[in-house]
């Protein structure tokens, strides 16, 4: 049995880091509700930017962009997207596992595979596996602006126009509830139908003044957006995942602080009990 001196060491150590753990549940908790407040302005422009293009795939307009070809896949693109930082529970590690299934899947049919990588920790954990990587950002902050993902997306989108990509895909959780973040798979490129009855009807827009200028640069603002989306959703999911995960921390924290209390209780119960049998065993000898 440990020493009540060790006993109380392990009780104070294990105090100290509940109290940061705690720590990090409140202040994870603080930057969760700011990390929904952008995700919710975000998703109005990603959402109608969304349906316009739903409607220009089912519309038959004059001028076809390369984006809308469909070609034989020999190579994919995938923009993983990640947080910078760990300590938030499994979120990672099921997105990571998503898109290396995804990988083996492509491998597996003979396609290679492009990465771009946002986030550290996809950094680190595709350089360990030799990965193809062809572009990534990190350290975007807590409240990361678009002109920092640009270059990025721009690398991908500019391989996809000259043929070296068949087609772009962009792995990202999508923020559930509080305790609920799912990783998910989004095709960007090539841009499919949709399945929206309300855009079923073969309409187009009026254009005005020159349809490739409008169409070119709305279809990049709109890979832009669903990107930097992805981004500020993992934001949200990724404090959220922390909040849980220290709150976790926190609460088994407490279970072994009562759990070495009881230890120390009983070492000190017997020490007590062994001094007492000493004096009264000295007191008989007398």
């Amino acid at each position: 049995m440990a020493s009540l001196k060790e006993t109380r060491v392990k009780i104070d150590s294990v105090k100290k880091t509940q109290k940061i753990t705690k720590a990090m549940e409140l202040v994870a908790a603080s930057k969760m509700r700011k990390a929904q407040e952008r995700m919710n302005l975000s998703k109005p422009y990603a959402t109608k930017i969304l349906d316009v293009i739903g409607h220009l795939a089912n519309a038959h307009p004059e001028y076809r962009h390369v984006y809308f070809e469909e070609r034989p896949l020999k190579r994919i693109g995938f923009i993983i997207v990640t947080s910078d930082r760990g300590l938030c529970g499994g979120l990672n590690n099921n997105l990571l596992k998503l898109a290396v299934q995804k990988m083996r899947e492509a491998h597996a049919e003979g396609i290679e595979v492009d990465l771009c990588l946002i986030g550290t920790k996809a950094a680190s954990f595709f350089r360990r596996l030799n990965a193809n990587v062809v572009a990534s950002a990190n350290h975007l902050g807590d409240a990361p602006q678009v002109q920092q993902l640009i270059g990025v997306i721009e690398v991908m989108l500019s391989a996809y126009r000259e043929g070296k990509l068949d087609k772009l895909v962009v792995f990202r959780n999508e923020f559930v509830n509080t305790m609920t973040q799912k990783p998910e798979a989004q095709q960007l490129l090539p841009l499919v139908h949709s399945d929206d009855k309300s855009k079923m009807k073969h309409w187009d827009y009026i254009y005005e003044p020159d349809p490739r200028e409008l169409i070119d640069s709305l279809l990049q603002r709109y890979i832009e957006s669903q990107v930097y989306e992805a981004v500020i959703e993992n934001l949200a999911c990724e404090q959220a995942s922390r909040m849980v995960a220290m709150k976790s921390a926190t609460d088994n924290a407490g279970g072994l602080i009562d759990d070495l209390k009881l230890v120390y209780n009983k070492a000190r119960q017997a020490a007590i009990t062994q001094e007492i049998s000493e004096i009264v065993s000295g007191a008989a000898a007398v």
